[in-house]
């Protein structure tokens, strides 16, 4: 089979599964309100949970930060990219979330293939809640360690994976909020059995950081939970991008010899991370806990309409509300049917789920107003064609 045909073959699968991936150009995407040509609707698809994308402040520390620095960092933060901007952000991140050490990463992406690449080898072990993030999953499959994979928050199988021999070290690795059904993990005792079993627990808070927790601090602080590993990202309830590891001092410095995403990759801007800095600010102070109280609003606001719903709804109390559809066609009728009346939302299917669980990932942000919320049940609840 020549390339052209491996590629045809494996595209012609993914379209005769109703499963083909496509990108829509908007004109705005990530507020209350999406823009495609001239039309708008009210945007259930955005991770901007506490809305601050399009918050004044923000964008104007952007704008400042890029008349004082420029608009890019020239290069690696081990060459010429690592600016006072980088410094203050990383010692405000550490202070706020109570580590010794943070350090900044383009993505989520890198920052989880970074950490899993340079700290594991082949005698140690990885054990994985089976629904993390692609990122995780992935580092850990192409990472020289055993992988081992427990059932979707099963802190019993966890342990039991946990108690097996292993001549290297373990790492537990999960998410503080699943990003596909909405759901916390069990830290606590996630935590306190790597503990018992001498391994490190590594957490990828991306869809809780900023959104739950004292002052914002996310799903460890709220569950009394301290990883030796915390990944937060920014493109999510900070409403920018890029992420960040906490970490130990030694464990930062052991990343600076040995990370490379982070060697070799050209940091962050540095208006970016006067942004960021901006945002954490708000994430920080009364402001943030006015916007974290009204998305908790218009979460019990929906699902307490949805309940009646003839699809299948999670357990989330996050900002993340999945209707669990099944099939990857009426997924993708569903979503179709609700764009044409001005709600937009997005189908997601298999491989980002697991077969037979395709549903509609709805997501609230605390742009949205009450009415937003009545609007999208009062089409859910329309009988379909």
């Amino acid at each position: 089979m020549s390339w052209q045909q491996r590629i045809d073959a494996a595209l012609d699968d993914r379209r005769a599964a109703d499963a083909l991936r496509t990108r829509r150009v908007v004109e705005q995407g990530a507020g209350r309100w999406l823009t495609v040509g001239d039309s708008r609707y009210c945007n259930f698809s955005s991770n901007d949970y506490l809305g601050l994308s399009q918050h004044p402040a923000i964008v104007r520390a952007w704008q400042q930060g890029a008349e004082q620095y420029g608009v890019g960092s020239g290069g690696s933060g081990h060459v010429s990219g690592y600016t006072r901007a980088h410094h203050a952000l990383e010692s405000e991140l550490a202070d706020w979330l109570g580590y010794p050490r943070a350090l900044l990463f383009i993505s989520g992406f890198a920052a989880n293939q970074a950490v899993i690449a340079a700290l594991t080898g082949k005698e140690d072990r990885i054990v994985a809640d089976k629904l993390s993030h692609a990122s995780l999953l992935e580092a850990a499959s192409l990472s020289p360690a055993q992988l081992r994979r427990f059932a979707h928050n099963d802190v019993d199988q966890l342990a039991t994976l946990l108690d097996k021999t292993c001549d290297g070290q373990q790492l537990v690795v999960t998410e503080g909020i699943f990003s596909m059904d909405g759901d916390s993990a069990p830290l606590a005792a996630i935590a306190e059995h790597a503990r018992s079993a001498g391994a490190w627990l590594l957490v990828d808070d991306a869809h809780g950081i900023a959104v739950t927790g004292r002052e914002g601090r996310g799903s460890c602080q709220q569950q009394g939970v301290k990883p030796e590993l915390l990944v937060v990202t920014f493109g999510k309830g900070f409403g920018v991008s890029g992420a960040a590891v906490l970490c130990s001092e030694a464990v930062a410095t052991y990343f600076e010899q040995f990370a490379r995403h982070l060697i070799y990759s050209t940091s962050m801007p540095p208006a970016q991370a006067v942004a960021l800095s901006a945002a954490l600010g708000v994430i920080r102070g009364e402001e943030g806990d006015r916007r974290r109280a009204a998305l908790a609003g218009l979460v019990q606001r929906f699902r307490h309409g949805a309940a009646s719903l003839p699809v299948r709804i999670t357990a989330s109390q996050s900002a993340i509300q999945p209707l669990i559809v099944g099939d990857n066609s009426r997924a993708l009728s569903l979503a179709e049917r609700l764009r044409h009346q001005g709600c937009w939302v997005t189908a997601i299917r298999p491989p980002t789920v697991p077969a037979g669980t395709a549903r509609l990932r709805l997501t609230l942000t605390a742009a949205h107003q009450p009415e937003d919320i009545d609007r999208l049940l009062e089409v859910l609840h329309e009988p379909g064609e």
